[in-house]
């Protein structure tokens, strides 16, 4: 049976178990439009496109699937950049539907034609430009199998206008074979041996892991291992919810804003196993300084992230889950009492880490943001999911919030977008309708995507989201404070940015106020307590920085702490 281009893109996202759309129509992608009329999937309409990649980025993250994202040619295609070059360096999969002119007009400068393919090849894992209805099916089959295989990543097909409304005989590929393309799924069983010798004879180990222990599913096997070698275990910003935040083996995050315990216990191990990591700049510090009594063992799904920044003794190349379960199965054939009794010695020292500096604040009559933090997290006993934006907002939100579990920590670790928190609890949100999602927010990035609360308020979407307003760009003041003699050149938002609760107010939303800390506890309380999205404007201390803080170029033993 012949199907038109618009058929089969309905019929293949049926295929792939695609549940939700994100998306914001336009001309080049009118027919595909008219045919998810009468198709099963939710579909959400943002008011920017740049917000449908943050939403399907965080719908993502939440729940695990691929998200999904369609939009139309030129502008409609350029605004997702900002979007995917996100998703792309935290390997989150997604797929973006972009629309394109006709195919006999491409190079033509025709109205709203983008080479989008081009702009976008730095910053996805592959793309697409369909010349050839017939090729359609494989190419979008080819397209989730990418994003969600191996490392995770975005993936972007454009299709020209004339491709949707042909007809072809529609064929569904039951399996994918891309040349040059298999993932390396089971790590090496010497190098895994290799690795279980390195950590029994180690004194001072120390998991290091990121969000490759959350896109692999391995959390569960990372805390049968941490407590069966009684290991501790470090995590980066990606990593948080890896590992139970108010466990008695997490030090915390480490890096320029990490906890004092765990980046002295960096400088001090003499065995870092890596798990899904990348080492990147702002976990490691002072490159040459990284680690500098330590063996390092990594373990990644991509090989090119191995020793691309630092020198890895003993690489292994796999699924994180696949290859600690191993580990696991080798472990226990060993007797490891002697190994774990002489680690009460590191235990010990790692705890007079913490008794030397622990994350603190003084709560006085100005409400302090590290207090709205915790207090969120009190209320809601770490169960919520929490999305932020970039900058102060998202550092207190990492040191201050005990994430639980995976998948309940969405923020823009490598690209650091602002506006991204606002979308992306709008996908977590339509992901799982029934959890709590809380966005935490900054005056400033709140601002970069605030039309969506016309998006969360028409799709009934009991968001709340906190702004911690200092009336700055408060990382922006901070870096100021520190090392351009308090020079606040254009990073003052004091009188200039809207009444946030008059803004909820105008899109149909509810807004609240908190000026004073006595009043912060009522307020959350309220706002849970509220079905339907919540903008509260937390008046906070304009001048409160984050500690610690590792100078940029500076080795990890070197924090500032107050």
């Amino acid at each position: 049976m012949k199907k038109t281009g618009s058929q089969i893109i309905v019929e293949c996202l049926k295929k792939e178990g695609v549940d939700t759309l994100f998306y914001y129509p336009g001309g080049a992608v009118l027919p595909l439009f008219d045919e998810l009329i009468n198709s099963p999937f939710r579909q959400i309409l943002v008011r920017h496109e740049q917000a449908a990649v943050h939403a399907a980025d965080g719908y993502a993250r939440a729940s695990g699937k691929v998200g999904v994202v369609l939009v139309t040619s030129g502008p409609g295609a350029t605004n997702t950049v900002t979007g995917i070059a996100t998703a792309y360096m935290d390997s989150i999969p997604i797929v973006i539907l972009t629309g394109q002119i006709p195919t006999h007009l491409i190079g033509n400068d025709a109205f709203q034609e983008a080479d989008i393919v081009g702009i976008t090849r730095p910053c996805t894992k592959h793309n697409y430009l369909v010349k050839d209805l017939k090729e359609l099916s494989r190419i979008l089959k080819e397209a989730f199998y990418i994003a969600r295989s191996g490392r995770p990543g975005p993936v972007l097909v454009d299709l020209p206008k004339d491709i949707l409304v042909d007809s072809v005989e529609f064929k569904y590929p039951e399996k994918v074979s891309i040349r040059g393309y298999r993932p390396t799924l089971e790590g090496h069983p010497g190098q895994i041996q290799r690795a279980v010798h390195l950590i029994l004879k180690s004194k001072r180990p120390l998991f290091y892991v990121g969000g490759g222990i959350i896109s692999s599913n391995a959390s569960k096997e990372l805390l049968h291992l941490a407590e069966k070698l009684r290991v501790p275990v470090t995590m980066t910003l990606m990593g948080l919810g890896g590992f139970p935040g108010n466990h008695s083996l997490s030090l915390g995050m480490l890096g320029m804003h990490g906890t004092y315990r765990a980046n002295m216990a960096v400088m001090e191990s003499d065995l870092l196993i890596a798990v899904g990591a990348r080492f990147d700049d702002r976990v490691t510090g002072k490159l040459e300084s990284f680690a500098p009594q330590a063996k390092v063992i990594h373990i990644d799904i991509d090989p090119t992230s191995i020793s691309k920044n630092v020198r890895v003794d003993l690489p292994i190349v796999g699924d994180c889950k696949r290859i600690l379960s191993k580990v696991i199965s080798l472990i226990e054939a060993e007797d490891i009492s002697s190994f774990k009794e002489g680690l009460q010695k590191w235990h010990r020292q790692i705890e007079s880490w913490k008794a030397i500096y622990d994350l603190g604040y003084q709560q006085d009559q100005i409400i302090k943001p590290q207090y709205v933090i915790e207090k969120i997290d009190e209320l809601t006993r770490g169960e919520a999911i929490i999305t932020t934006e970039v900058g102060q907002n998202q550092m207190w939100a990492a040191q201050y919030y005990k994430y639980l579990k995976p998948r309940t920590f969405l923020t823009s670790g490598g690209l650091g977008t602002m506006g991204y928190g606002f979308p992306a609890a709008i996908g977590a949100q339509v992901a799982f309708p029934n959890k709590l999602v809380i966005g935490i927010s900054g005056d400033g990035s709140f601002q970069m995507n605030s039309q969506e609360l016309a998006t969360a308020v028409q799709y009934r979407l009991p968001i709340k989201i906190a702004i911690l307003n200092n009336g700055y760009l408060g990382m922006v003041r901070q870096w100021q404070e520190f090392f351009y003699g308090k020079r606040y050149a254009s990073s003052s938002l004091e009188g200039i940015s809207p009444d946030f609760v008059k803004l909820a107010e105008a899109y149909g939303a509810v807004g609240m106020r908190a000026t004073k800390p006595e009043e912060v506890v009522p307020t959350l309380k309220k706002a849970l307590s509220i079905p339907e999205l919540v903008v509260i404007d937390f008046v906070v201390d304009p001048e409160e920085n984050v500690y610690p803080m590792v100078p940029a170029g500076e080795p990890l033993n070197q924090m500032r702490l107050v």
